[in-house]
């Protein structure tokens, strides 16, 4: 059988915007109890697929309880996400122990989508899976020891390999972090760990000073890879959590080439500024068709919410305001 790609999510500028990016009007577009056991769902992951879209969401239960769950939609706004979290199988390895599953990322690799969390194996690490058809799914080793956080694959080889960004942490609310790349011939053994971005200087750009971390798949473009990332600041009120972007090197993503000095989205309206985690925006997924991109962001970890761009202009407001 064969499908038509279905369009993005789209919602022209508003006329009175002068924005990079701007909100979807109709957020957010899931809520915190869009199936019966959750208390919240957010940071999720999205891909096209057949005719329509798959993702995997991260959906936390009535008892807090953090997992990942399978979800489908035509429009990639309305959704049909299963009552029942993921029952993963063996893949690479029969060692598919997890405390808890959150803040999934899904790319599509060569024959088959790979999906990344933070998995829960005496604390934080990047757990890997993969499935055909989003109905099955295959466990494989963790990518790293704990503690890290936010494993996000290239959606191609580099130089024969597969490529993760990810940023090591520690046990808790890690009050640090920086974005690392590593690399793996077989998405098993992975290693060449080399340091890509660290946090902002406080006086230079204060939004991203406390922690940064990779959000979406990157995307390629003819300039660079382009990676939305979320920046932290310690805050006299906690953690405020914002979105900016940056273009790393086609062949080497350990190089830079510019990063948004100020942020693209922070927190400002109600959604993201209250909940069960105030004043958070933090991306997990990115869909483009030609020029036009839309990013899914989790809001004060509670509901998903969308926001588009345009991907020439995000490009060149980076190089405009790069840091």
């Amino acid at each position: 059988m064969t499908f038509q790609p279905a369009k993005i999510p789209w919602q022209d500028r508003p006329e009175d915007s002068r924005d990079i990016m701007w909100r979807y009007a109709a957020n957010p577009i899931i809520n915190r109890y869009a199936i019966p056991t959750s208390n919240s769902i957010f940071n999720s992951a999205v891909v096209p697929f057949e005719d329509g879209f798959a993702g995997v969401f991260r959906c936390d239960n009535k008892a807090v309880q953090m997992n990942i769950f399978a979800g489908f939609s035509k429009d990639g706004i309305n959704w049909e996400i299963n009552h029942d979290p993921i029952d993963m199988k063996a893949g690479n390895t029969e060692m598919i122990e997890s405390d808890y599953k959150y803040d999934p990322r899904v790319a599509f690799i060569e024959d088959r989508y790979w999906i990344t969390w933070c998995n829960g194996y005496h604390g934080p690490t990047i757990g890997i899976a993969y499935t055909f058809d989003f109905k099955e799914f295959f466990q494989c080793e963790n990518a790293f020891l704990p503690f890290n956080r936010n494993g996000v694959l290239f959606p191609e080889k580099i130089n024969g390999k597969y490529a993760m960004l990810s940023r090591p942490s520690d046990n808790g609310h890690t009050p640090f972090g920086d974005i690392y790349i590593s690399y793996s011939p077989d998405m098993k053994y992975w290693g060449e760990h080399r340091c890509v971005m660290k946090v902002a200087p406080f006086e230079d750009s204060a939004w991203q000073c406390t922690k940064i971390g990779a959000g979406p798949v990157p995307i390629k473009t003819e300039e660079g890879w382009l990676l939305f990332y979320h920046g932290v600041i310690n805050t006299c009120r906690g953690f405020r959590y914002s979105m900016g972007a940056s273009l790393l090197d086609l062949e080497d993503p350990s190089k830079v080439l510019y990063r948004t000095k100020p942020y693209l989205l922070a927190p400002a309206e109600l959604y993201e500024l209250t909940g069960d985690i105030p004043n958070v925006v933090f991306p997990c997924a990115a869909l483009s068709e030609g020029d036009k991109v839309t990013v899914y962001y989790g809001a004060a970890d509670t509901v998903v919410a969308i926001a588009f761009g345009y991907i020439s202009e995000i490009i060149d407001y980076m190089k405009n305001n790069s840091l």
